[in-house]
């Protein structure tokens, strides 16, 4: 079975095209998501993007308030249709794999790109994300603005704690 055939995308969004997943790679700063268990009750959530051949190594990395701890998944994605688009198939958890969709990122004079609106494989998962723990209100309202263009309820938004914390690695 191919990998492509074990991908979900229960809601299809437009992604970013062209894209440049060079100017993707390195840290995000999670500042917005949607809830679900494997970050729930995790503040200071950061994503490492590194390229190994043609797979994109995913670190996730939080602190877990109810335990007073720092936990990190790592997974791997790899584009559905091209590397000239936001689509990437995403996996954490062995063969089955969840659509990673770059719905809108902005781009700075350099080129990188400096915030993210990421869609998953359906309205359920959502994430704004940006290179510095604090996000432009400018950004912040037109990424709300978008994800309720795509009827996700932003009230239901939980907006991360990027404040001081010892890192103990």
């Amino acid at each position: 079975m191919s990998l492509s055939a074990c991908t979900l995308i229960d809601k299809p969004v437009t992604v970013v095209k062209p894209f440049e997943l060079n100017l993707y790679l390195g840290t995000w700063y999670e500042i917005a998501r949607l809830d679900h268990s494997f970050e729930r009750n995790m503040s200071h959530v950061t994503a490492q993007y590194t390229l190994q051949g043609s797979k994109v190594v995913v670190t996730n990395r939080g602190f877990k308030q109810d335990e007073q701890q720092w936990d990190e998944a790592n997974g791997k994605a790899y584009f559905i249709d091209g590397s000239d688009q936001g689509l990437l198939k995403v996996s954490f958890f062995g063969p089955f794999y969840g659509a990673y969709q770059i719905h809108d990122v902005i781009q700075a004079p350099n080129g990188q790109y400096t915030d993210a609106l990421v869609i998953g494989p359906n309205a359920q998962y959502a994430w704004i994300l940006s290179r510095t723990a604090v996000i432009n209100s400018n950004t912040k309202q037109g990424f709300i603005n978008k994800l309720s263009a795509l009827g996700i309820n932003t009230n239901n938004l939980i907006w991360v704690d990027q404040g001081a914390l010892k890192d103990d690695r």
